[in-house]
């Protein structure tokens, strides 16, 4: 009976050999990845913002240069271009039902363009530096808020073209903002001297501001989430999100990119991912050509796409469907991502070759009978579904040459053929089946002068080898043992225990050496703790 529960752990496999670890695609990459990404070229400078708009069918703005360009979020080809700007264009807003357009450049103007006509309705002429951002609070169509490097934030009522109310309260360029999404008088400005403020425009002295927070570094861009009591900053190498409910305090800060973050967006998962809920992520664009996916309710990074060019923009469809993101070089890498009812619409539209879908204009394929050859292969090229439990067949295995001999209980002429191999893990492992069945010693009794050679030469060389030495130092003391009197009597042999004395020697030299160090470091690393 013990044989025979032998004969069934075959083959033999090393111990010691690490397992490779297989990195398994999440849900959360496979969406993310499942953004067919495509370059729109002919823009020659820096995409420095990405708007979309907010109705269907979801058009989005790429300002560049002195220009500031339309595009489709189906065909991501350019629908129309606004050239009326002295200089290059910094921010671009839509307005929440999509018919205006603000934009706001270098020269410090800020104009509201529409959107069908293209012709620039308002000009609103105050900051007297560069003008950063512009955004249209929510569902709010008659105010605006801008700043720029005067260090000022403006609120405006557009029609009248006249500066409301004038915030002082940085110290240094305001370089981006955001309107709150649950309240239209509410909105945070970023600015260089590290600050994030958070104003409310109902407030009579607004330099009493509602909140303030420090990024610990120059803010390039920041966002509300939103439930509207959350904001994230980025600055540095770092996205920080801060509770405002909380009186502006830090959740979590992510420092996964290598350079400066650019630009922040808020992405929502589509709703046939089967997610039950709502799931929002902060997507994360920086100069060292990462997009980062930062899932703030667990507090990390779920996936990141690398680019071959410094990212200084990102945006995401309101319908869950496009992706953009800007680049320094003048290339806009679109992505837009299929649903389960567009691809059933695009089957449909191109027709099937099935007797059910077929049109009149079609052929139609002929029913499957058990009588057709093709009846039998029906379903073979069919790809299994996420849901499916796929039943893959047993492979057969193949079996080593001292496998079969261990198979067959032929114990000493296993040792010897693993010998020939020359794998180290192999060899050991043979050895370690052997010791369990209590015949390691017993194949080494029997072994001829040549097949004796062939062991002490592995054990001279791998026995002083952290990774098995615990099995073959003992193996070696027992060897020398039970055949001195061959070994005293073959030159060969001699030779092959002279060399195996010499390694075990240099090892000794070694760890004593490694004692030594460790014996000056150790009182050393005490005093170090102790401080």
């Amino acid at each position: 009976m013990a044989d025979h529960q032998l004969s069934k752990t075959f083959p033999v496999k090393p111990k010691l050999k690490p397992k490779p670890r297989t990195q398994k695609q999440t849900p959360e990459s496979k969406y993310w990845s499942s953004f067919k990404t495509q370059q729109i070229p002919n823009v020659i400078s820096s995409i420095t913002s990405l708007a979309f708009s907010p109705n269907p069918p979801f058009p989005f703005a790429a300002a560049h240069s002195a220009s500031l360009t339309l595009f489709s979020s189906q065909t991501f080809s350019p629908t129309a271009t606004i050239s009326s700007f002295s200089d290059v264009v910094s921010s671009a807003s839509f307005r929440c039902d999509g018919l205006l357009l603000a934009a706001a450049d270098l020269s410090g103007l800020v104009q509201v363009f529409d959107v069908k006509t293209r012709t620039p309705l308002r000009k609103l002429r105050s900051h007297t530096r560069p003008a950063r951002f512009v955004k249209y609070p929510i569902a709010d169509k008659l105010h605006l808020i801008s700043g720029g490097d005067d260090a000022l934030v403006k609120y405006w009522d557009v029609a009248g073209e006249t500066v409301i109310s004038e915030m002082p309260g940085h110290k240094d360029y305001v370089r981006c903002g955001d309107c709150s999404p649950v309240s239209s008088e509410m909105f945070a400005t970023g600015s260089y001297d590290h600050t994030v403020k958070l104003w409310d425009v109902r407030v009579t002295d607004l330099r009493r501001l509602a909140i303030e927070v420090n990024h610990g570094s120059p803010v390039e861009d920041v966002i509300f989430l939103p439930s509207g009591g959350l904001i994230a900053t980025a600055g540095g190498n770092s996205v920080k999100i801060w509770d405002l409910i909380g009186g502006g305090k830090m959740m979590c800060s992510m420092e996964s990119h290598n350079k400066t973050v650019t630009s922040l967006c808020v992405g929502m998962m589509a709703k046939d991912t089967g997610e039950a809920s709502r799931q929002y992520r902060i997507l994360s664009a920086g100069l060292d050509g990462y997009m980062k996916v930062f899932d703030y309710s667990k507090m990390k990074v779920t996936h990141s796409m690398r680019f071959p060019a410094p990212l200084m923009s990102v945006a995401f469809s309101p319908d869950c469907a496009t992706r953009v993101i800007g680049t320094s070089n003048g290339i806009i890498y679109a992505g837009r991502r299929k649903s389960k009812e567009s691809k059933e619409e695009e089957r449909r539209e191109l027709g099937g070759f099935s007797s059910l879908g077929a049109t009149e204009d079609e052929p139609r394929r002929r029913a499957l009978k058990p009588s057709y050859f093709r009846y039998f292969q029906r379903g073979q090229g069919e790809k299994p579904s996420e849901r499916d439990y796929l039943v893959t067949r047993t492979k057969g295995v193949k079996l080593a040459e001292h496998d079969k001999l261990l198979k067959k209980f032929r114990h000493k002429q296993a040792l010897v053929s693993v010998l020939r191999c020359k794998n180290p893990a192999n060899v050991v492992a043979v050895m370690e089946e052997l010791v369990s069945r209590k015949k390691l010693l017993k194949c080494v009794e029997n072994l001829d002068l040549e097949e004796l050679g062939a062991l002490l030469a592995f054990l001279h060389k791998y026995s002083t080898v952290p990774a098995y030495s615990a099995l073959l130092i003992g193996l070696t003391k027992k060897v020398v043992e039970m055949r001195a009197e061959d070994i005293g009597a073959s030159d060969e042999l001699k030779s092959h225990v002279r060399n195996l004395k010499r390694s075990v020697e240099e090892e000794i030299r070694i760890q004593q050496s490694l004692q030594e160090i460790q014996g000056i470091i150790s009182p050393l690393l005490r005093l170090a703790g102790r401080r």
